[in-house]
């Protein structure tokens, strides 16, 4: 029988059972970035169909092509936003698979064991979110990717470095073969897909996404390494102590800050102003190494905050209940944007980009007062107490 501890051993000591306060507040700052890329999705004519009839050109190009403050404010928004904060959602969700690892060696708990039954939960719920509510559902994707890295973490060091930095070479090769292909998916959605999402009924847009399911859930398929090595990436960093309030977490994080920004920054914009034939490397390959940077930027801000702050807390909070957080937000614009609600994407259609930044802000500042507030009553958010309250029942075996 393989147990945690047994494993945990050649790989270094186990993490202490505190929790680290920097994983709540860049987890929260994850969610509201994720939401910086959706919006735009749910306030675009024809929703979130946009990912399979439209061409992937950065508002930042467009910007070039026909310049005005409008064009220039969306295109530094997506900018800012476009794939570097999924990097990062992705990159602390191997952190935590990290941390439930250590906790496990902890308690001398076998490993993946029970952990199965998360990962079932997490796909479940996914699988509700894609149906009901977002195409672009991360969940699922996270849950497949892991099992597998959670049965890699009983193998060896070697093991795991040798299938991450494969994980990267397949990533990249596949974004070449994907930047080549002459893939175009025109210039704007079909007009009764239009329709479908200003006027259609809720179960018509459930059926749409059933439809097109397969297409719908490329994206995952696609970055199925990359998750694979953002996963693994999180855990070497959660032992290197890079999330720590110690001197090794904060000189980790400024060589973080360095790097990523240093060489992610330039790298993006260059891929952002170049056009639909780079987008893939854009939002795939040159975003992560910017999210990387984010860690270090986040960090060093933490440092220097008061920890009992408003702001600190209100995004610590959201962080903590972070996947009530992401199904929240996406709820709130579907019900904001599309027909059989208040239909305000069709409404404001040709308004310019003001309002969607608009829509941003106010589901951000909704989320992080609705946290605080939460937190301050209960212990865990809606969807986590449900994990919880499942995952109870589930027999553990040492």
């Amino acid at each position: 029988m393989t147990t945690a501890h047994d494993t945990a051993r050649a790989h270094g000591r186990p993490a202490p059972g505190a929790r680290l306060p920097l994983l709540d507040v860049l987890r929260g700052v994850a969610i509201m970035g994720t939401l910086g890329t959706n919006v735009w999705l749910f306030a675009a004519p024809g929703g979130e169909a946009n990912m399979l009839f439209t061409d992937a050109v950065s508002p930042m190009a467009r910007f070039l092509e026909e310049p005005s403050s409008a064009a220039l404010a969306q295109g530094l928004f997506a900018l800012a936003a476009n794939g570097k904060f999924l990097s990062l959602l992705t990159l602390l969700f191997g952190v935590g698979l990290g941390i439930q690892f250590a906790s496990a060696a902890r308690r001398g708990g076998r490993w993946p064991g029970p952990y199965r039954w998360r990962a079932l939960f997490l796909f479940t719920e996914g699988l509700v979110h894609f149906t009901l509510v977002f195409a672009a559902d991360v969940l699922m994707g996270y849950a497949v990717t892991s099992l597998l890295v959670a049965w890699l973490l009983t193998r060896s060091q070697r093991a795991q470095n040798a299938v991450m930095w494969a994980a990267l070479a397949l990533h990249l090769v596949l974004l070449g073969l994907l930047s080549t292909a002459s893939i175009s998916g025109g210039d704007r959605v079909p007009g009764e897909i239009v329709d479908l999402y200003a006027h259609g009924g809720y179960l018509e847009q459930i059926a749409f996404r059933l439809d097109n399911a397969l297409v719908l859930r490329a994206e995952p398929v696609i970055t199925f390494p990359m998750m694979v090595f953002m996963f693994l990436l999180g855990v070497r960093l959660f032992r290197a102590g890079a999330f720590g309030a110690d001197d090794i977490g904060r000189r980790l994080r400024s060589r973080l800050l360095v790097w990523g920004l240093g060489v992610g920054v330039p790298l993006n914009a260059a891929t952002a102003l170049a056009g639909p034939q780079l987008f893939f490397v854009d939002r795939y390959a040159a975003a992560p190494v910017v999210a990387l940077g984010l860690v270090g930027l986040v960090g060093r801000i933490v440092d220097r905050a008061n920890p009992q702050g408003r702001t600190v807390t209100a995004v610590s909070s959201l962080g903590r209940m972070a996947m009530t957080g992401y199904v929240m937000q996406n709820t709130i614009c579907m019900l904001v944007c599309y027909g059989f609600g208040l239909g305000l994407a069709q409404r404001l259609e040709g308004t310019g980009p003001w309002w969607v930044m608009g829509l941003w802000a106010a589901v951000c500042a909704l989320l992080l007062t609705g946290s605080a507030l939460w937190l301050r009553r209960f212990r865990h958010g809606p969807l986590e107490a449900l994990q919880k309250a499942v995952l109870a029942r589930v027999p553990q075996r040492r």
